[in-house]
């Protein structure tokens, strides 16, 4: 219990919670761009895996229940070590900055209640398929297609859904922004979690800098592929009636 309640009292702990949490919450991200990128391997690929996945509750509630505690505790430990710091920072918070510090790492706190919002509207844009949010005054709860079969079992066309979903232009400019602010603060977000758990020495620090900025980048064009492809004429042959 002792261990427990030093782990969310203490500083340190709190940075072990965010580092830990920080962690799952980039390897969600890496997986799920995985499963998106099957986009790319047809219709037929990406309908089977989100079939697969949502025949499944069993597994995926599980899995979207423990993110949402992740999540719940990354957010909490990241405001709660900010307010500490600033309430212990000698001068006024404007005027601090740091020897060393980045924007990135300045900015963590900002980047992150951003990526927050973001996430909520891409939850609202895809899972939930709130009609309004999606700009384009179609049902994407609608889009489903046949399995092939005598029985007239239907899937949800979850290619047409993201095609049709990005072929809106500032819904995929508003992609690309809040996929931008991933990339920021993973940018040093991945390279930190090791340094709050104690794995990052001053000689690996500047490989362990280098390896999440590329980490960031990639997944910022890897996700932005795919709006970008569907701009660019990519699946638009579901459009047709």
């Amino acid at each position: 219990m002792n261990l427990i309640t030093n782990l969310f009292q203490s500083s340190v702990g709190k940075k072990y919670i965010m580092a830990i949490t920080g962690g799952c919450l980039l390897l969600f991200v890496l997986g799920h761009l995985a499963g998106n990128l099957q986009i790319f391997l047809g219709r037929e690929i990406i309908n089977r895996y989100a079939h697969f996945l949502q025949s499944n509750p069993e597994l995926i509630w599980p899995v979207r229940m423990g993110m949402l505690v992740i999540l719940a505790l990354h957010i909490w430990a990241g405001i709660t070590l900010s307010l500490e710091n600033k309430a212990a920072r000698p001068v006024a918070y404007a005027q601090y900055q740091p020897f060393g510090s980045t924007f990135a790492s300045q900015t963590m706190l900002l980047s992150g209640l951003m990526v927050f919002a973001f996430l909520g509207y891409h939850l609202l844009h895809y899972t939930a398929k709130v009609q309004f949010i999606n700009l384009t005054h179609q049902d994407f709860a609608a889009f489903t297609e046949k399995l092939p079969g005598p029985a007239s079992v239907e899937r949800p066309d979850i290619f047409k859904m993201m095609v049709v979903g990005f072929r809106k232009p500032i819904v995929s400019a508003f992609y690309v922004l809040g996929l931008a602010l991933l990339g920021l603060h993973l940018s040093h977000g991945a390279s930190s979690l090791f340094h709050s758990l104690g794995w990052r020495t001053d000689a690996y620090r500047p490989c362990l800098d280098r390896a999440a900025r590329v980490l960031a980048l990639l997944l910022f064009l890897g996700y932005c592929a795919i709006p970008a492809a569907i701009l660019c004429g990519y699946g638009k042959e579901v459009l047709c009636p």
